[in-house]
């Protein structure tokens, strides 16, 4: 399993949310891209970036600071949003080694399809979910989709991956539903990335124990700038060095 640090951006900072309100913002680095390259010298792999302005006015506003990692040697994922082709091609073009659709995959099944094959490979789709129904638009916006159904017809469309969120658990450092994110990873074929909550290295222990049902990543942010989860030991245990 891998370890996947969090870096969202708002207003050019590297910020944290709560549960996704914009009103319960605490800023941790005024460079998001310097933090980026600091996580990925731990790491050696992918970053995950949320571009929290853009999930707010939907379209792509990082682009930036995605330019700037792509030349520091950072590997990314990118997500907020994005909901046009030309997002969509610009984010790829800015070295972003997966781009990750939510709002738009829900709403517009032809945009996905083209983005998917314009870019084989490199769609992920992110399941964000309230009380197991699908949340939309920043989570302004929560539907009846059951977030199970959504990822099995994400899986048919041809995404590479889910992203999966518990928005209940999302910046609570109260751990994450790991039964929620189990039963995503069983329902479909294609890995899972569980965020939301991971609060401590016994969090990332019991996900690391459903790595066999599908779930390979793990994405940290709000405990790791906390100093609640050392990276170091996180990486250890998701290897299975601990």
């Amino acid at each position: 399993m891998q370890i996947v640090p969090a870096v969202d951006i708002r207003g050019g900072r590297c910020v944290n949310l709560v549960q996704g309100d914009y009103g319960q913002e605490t800023i941790f680095a005024d460079d998001p891209v310097d933090q980026a390259r600091k996580w990925f010298e731990a790491v050696r792999g992918l970053v995950h970036i949320v571009d929290l302005d853009g999930a707010r006015e939907g379209r792509l506003c990082a682009l930036d600071a995605l330019r700037a990692l792509n030349t520091a040697g950072i590997p990314f994922e990118i997500g907020g949003g994005i909901r046009g082709m030309a997002d969509v091609d610009a984010a790829a073009d800015a070295g972003a080694e997966r781009v990750i659709l939510g709002t738009a995959a829900y709403r517009n099944r032809d945009f996905l399809r083209q983005a998917i094959a314009a870019h084989p490979g490199k769609i992920a789709v992110g399941v964000d979910a309230r009380d197991g129904r699908v949340s939309l638009s920043a989570w302004r916006d929560t539907t009846a989709t059951s977030a199970l159904e959504f990822a099995r017809e994400m899986e048919q469309a041809g995404v590479a991956r889910i992203i999966y969120t518990d928005i209940n658990s999302d910046g609570m450092m109260q751990g994450p539903n790991i039964a929620a994110t189990r039963a995503i990873a069983r329902a479909i074929g294609i890995p899972v990335t569980a965020s939301g909550g991971v609060s401590s290295i016994q969090d990332v222990q019991r996900l690391k124990e459903i790595e066999p049902d599908g779930v390979d990543e793990v994405i940290i942010g709000r405990a790791l700038y906390l100093g609640a989860i050392d990276i170091a030991e996180a990486i250890a245990v998701a290897e299975g060095g601990a």
